[in-house]
């Protein structure tokens, strides 16, 4: 009977374990800077009030200043290189349209942009799921071509 009883003990305590564990709540992801969330992806439309190509404070990349109907929006490119060897320049005063997601950033909200248009040029700064395009440099043709024996 000692048996019996403790594997009863030991039932009731697995259920009892079960049940508490199903009442705790699973954790949330929270919100965090360069969190880039495709359900809350949208267009933003304004003029360039300012440019940087390269920041000296984080979040490091090219960003703009843009003035939109709504408001002043603080808007992240991602790296400069890869505006520049797309030939996508930006000034103050360019109207742009860009596909993007806003996500937090320090007490104010900054815009990743995913998409960026001027004119009839489009340039893709970040993949489908937020993920930055990283630059890739051209090869350099004279240092492609073989001089020759094993490589």
């Amino acid at each position: 009977m000692p048996i019996r009883k403790t594997m009863l003990w030991i039932a009731v305590a697995a259920l009892f374990s079960a049940a508490a564990l199903a009442q705790e709540k699973s954790p949330q992801p929270s919100a965090r800077f360069g969190a880039y969330d495709m359900n809350h992806e949208g267009t933003l439309v304004g003029t360039v009030i300012d440019f940087q190509p390269s920041p000296t404070t984080p979040p490091f990349g090219a960003r703009l200043t843009l003035q939109t109907t709504a408001g002043v929006v603080q808007v992240h490119l991602g790296d400069a290189r890869l505006l520049s060897a797309n030939h996508l320049t930006i000034q103050p005063g360019d109207t742009l349209r860009m596909i993007g997601a806003y996500t937090p950033s320090g007490s104010a909200s900054l815009f990743l942009a995913r998409i960026v248009q001027k004119g009839t040029q489009a340039l893709t700064l970040r993949t489908q799921r937020g993920f930055p395009v990283h630059y890739v440099a051209p090869k350099n043709s004279a240092d492609t071509k073989s001089k020759g024996g094993v490589l």
